[in-house]
Order: C-alpha cells, then sequence, then structure tokens
C-alpha cells in the first residue's frame, strides 16, 4: 500500500490531500483497503453513489448495454438518453435536458444558455450574473468566478467578467445587486460550504420578487443536492421556488460520470444547433444507468426512507452531543449532515477525519470547523449506528 501511495505522490498533480490508505474493493456503504481494513463509509464519493458501491442492478444494467452500445456522439441519437430525459421531466418542471460529464460543466451550460436566451429575446447587455457566497459551483474559471472565495480564486487572476457576488441569506440591499442587465441569478438551495444552510423563506422570497421585477431566470444548482439527496427528488420542491434552469450531476448515474441542465421549451428554443455541445454528455452506458437511479429514487416510499435515516442520524448526533458538548451545530438536509465542532472542544476537523479513518469511518470536511455526512442513500440502520459509535469514539480519543 505504501508503494502506491508513494506512487501517487510522484505521478498525480497535488490537487488533493488524499487519506493515507488506498481503497482495494466497496459494496454497499462499506469500503476495504489494500489490507482489508474495513470501513463505514459515510461519504458516498461526496454525494455520488447514492444507491450504494457496487450496486448489483446497477453493475448488470452497465454490463448490458455496454456490450450494446458504448459510444457514439451527439450527432446520432441513442435511446438510453432519450429515455433517461423524459424520465428527468416527468419528475421535474422541465420540458427539455441537456446532458454533460459534470457538475461543472452543468453550471457552465447554464449560463451560457441563460445568456443566450437573453440575448436572443431580450437585449445584447442584458449578461450579469447574481452569485451568492460560500457558494461552490466547481473549480473551472467560470465556477470560481461565481463562489468568489479566496481560497478557490487565489492565482488563478484574470476570472471571467459580468459576475456580482451577494451574502447569503442576506437581503440587506440584495436588490443593489440585481438590474435590468441581470440575466439570471444563480444559487444553491443547500449549501454545504459552510455547513448544511438552507436558504430561507425571506430570502428566497426577495430573490424571487427580484428576478420578476427585472426578467431575470433563476438557476437551482443541485448538483449535490438533486436525486433525493435532501428527501425530495430536487431540493427545490420543498422551497417553494420554481427554476428556470436546474443543473444537476453528482448522483444521477451513481458513480458514472453524467451531469446536465433541465429547463424549458421557452428557454430551449433560443438555443441554436452548435451553440453548445459535448463529446461525451448523453452516453448510452452513463444513461442506461441513470434512468434506473431515476425510478429507484424518485419513488415515494424511497425517499420517505431518506427522511427517516436522517431522524436517526440527527437522534444518535444529539444524543453524542448530550454527553460531550463537542457540537456548536448540527444541520441537516435529508442525508446531507453538518456537525460544526465547539471551539471549547479543541478538537481540529482534519484530527477527527483522521482519527475516524484509523478506527474505519469514512467523513468529511466542509469547512474547518465543521465535518459532513453525505452517506449512500440506502444505508443500512446498523452501519449508521455503528459508524455514529466510531465517530463518538474518535471524539473521545481527541478529548
Amino acid at each position: 500500500m505504501e508503494k502506491i501511495i508513494n506512487e501517487y505522490a510522484n505521478y498525480m498533480v497535488p490537487f488533493y490531500a488524499p487519506a493515507n490508505f488506498v481503497v482495494k474493493k466497496a459494496s454497499g456503504s462499506l469500503v476495504w483497503d489494500l489490507k482489508n481494513k474495513k470501513y463505514i463509509d459515510f461519504t458516498a464519493g461526496i454525494a455520488v453513489t447514492n444507491l450504494g458501491h457496487s450496486n448489483k442492478e446497477l453493475t448488470s444494467i452497465l454490463k448490458k448495454q455496454s456490450g450494446e452500445l458504448w459510444h457514439l456522439s451527439n450527432l446520432y441519437i441513442n435511446e438510453p438518453s432519450v429515455t433517461l430525459a423524459k424520465k428527468l421531466c416527468q419528475n421535474s418542471f422541465a420540458d427539455k435536458v441537456f446532458f454533460c460529464n459534470s457538475g461543472a460543466e452543468s453550471i457552465e451550460a447554464a449560463v451560457k444558455i441563460a445568456r443566450k436566451f437573453c440575448n436572443s429575446k431580450i437585449n445584447k447587455n442584458k449578461n450579469e450574473i447574481v452569485s451568492f457566497s460560500t457558494s461552490f459551483h466547481g473549480r473551472t474559471m467560470l465556477g470560481i468566478a461565481l463562489a468568489k472565495a479566496k481560497h478557490l480564486i487565489d492565482g488563478f487572476a484574470p476570472l471571467p467578467k459580468g459576475i456580482k457576488n451577494h451574502p447569503y441569506n442576506d437581503i440587506d440591499n440584495l436588490e443593489n445587486i440585481f438590474s435590468d442587465k441581470t440575466a439570471a441569478v444563480i444559487l444553491e438551495l443547500v449549501q454545504w460550504q459552510s455547513g448544511i444552510t438552507k436558504a430561507n423563506k425571506k430570502f428566497i422570497t426577495k430573490i424571487k420578487q427580484l428576478a420578476k421585477k427585472h426578467n431575470t431566470l433563476i438557476i437551482i444548482d443541485e448538483v449535490q443536492s438533486g436525486i433525493g439527496r435532501t428527501g425530495t427528488f430536487f431540493a427545490y420542491e420543498q422551497f417553494n421556488i420554481k427554476p428556470d434552469i436546474l443543473c444537476f450531476a453528482k448522483g444521477i448515474s451513481n458513480g458514472f460520470p453524467l451531469g446536465g441542465v433541465l429547463t424549458t421549451n421557452e428557454i430551449s428554443k433560443y438555443m441554436t444547433v452548435g451553440s453548445h455541445g459535448t463529446t461525451f454528455g448523453g452516453g448510452p452506458v452513463a444513461c442506461s444507468i441513470g434512468s434506473k437511479v431515476v425510478d429507484i429514487t424518485s419513488k415515494k416510499s424511497f425517499l420517505n426512507q431518506v427522511r427517516n435515516k436522517e431522524a436517526r442520524f440527527l437522534k444518535l448526533l444529539e444524543t453524542i452531543n448530550a454527553k460531550y458538548n463537542c457540537f456548536k451545530k448540527i444541520t441537516s438536509a435529508g442525508l446531507w449532515i453538518g456537525v460544526e465542532l465547539n471551539k471549547q472542544s479543541n478538537i481540529e476537523v482534519d484530527d477527527l477525519i483522521n482519527q475516524s479513518h484509523k478506527k474505519g469511518l469514512m467523513i468529511l470536511k466542509a469547512n474547518p470547523t465543521t465535518v459532513r455526512f453525505s452517506p449512500s442513500l440506502i444505508i443500512e440502520n446498523e452501519l449508521i449506528d455503528d459508524g455514529l459509535k466510531i465517530f463518538e469514539e474518535a471524539i473521545i480519543d481527541l478529548l
């Protein structure tokens, strides 16, 4: 294992600081390293493997489809992409779908669609985008310009122009950011960089009012929050807001690369052949998997179980905090959970993650004071209980 870790350091561009073990295999919500040490996975590949690792039903679909048709290009129609597009429209506000490969690509496509629509229908000067602090929209140049966070933009200037950034969940002076030049406002209804933070009602109401006043499109980034993660198929269903454009990725194909944009007939009719595109997006293998994922994760019974598991996590975390008073705040949106640590506990997030790894639990960092869980949506109750026991033991070791 040490040899592979050393070779990773030798050959990989150092964009990541991975854990000091190498994964050999995974099944459901369990992972094994090269030394056959077992881990309970509370990460799901960062909210991706919503139906668990190496899901047998999805693996069977992958094998079947890859034996029939692997890749064409978007110059030719493949049936799985049409089937998935239809299912996504039937389970959302949308009339049309564009497929790509990732969340960051879906953000790029959404902004291009918004600007193209405004340029074609309204006027060429209507091109500004409003975004919000502590957001995350990927690591492309556009994505980091939208987030405008120092740790993301350092060293990458000049950034794309035409973006105005405002504090999240703050309605003060928000009207000064919007104007008749505003093409679109983009937001996450649930942010993860600040912990798991939901958009509040006043903020949503104000955005809707300003968007209507200035004829501005609303782009909802559901790259992480979509596909059942928050207890509804898309999070916007819980917030009394209807997007004009929605971005999705991560959980849609359970780890096989796929992302996309949902929008309406009114907006999509202004897109022209060649104005955007992709080589791999909407491939038959990814879309065949995605189609089954939608079948499963859009069911009410499935989504009810997500909310039940969320309640189980919260109850057990509150029990831990009652014992040690080490959490400042516990927040959640379905099976997307943030645990902010008390400064008085003197526990560092990186230390807690490392100690959890040592004991056989995989968890994520949201920010310097908050850990986050994004487990499989089908994680067994027994593994929730066992994982949080390990989490508690790691806390005890660090107190």
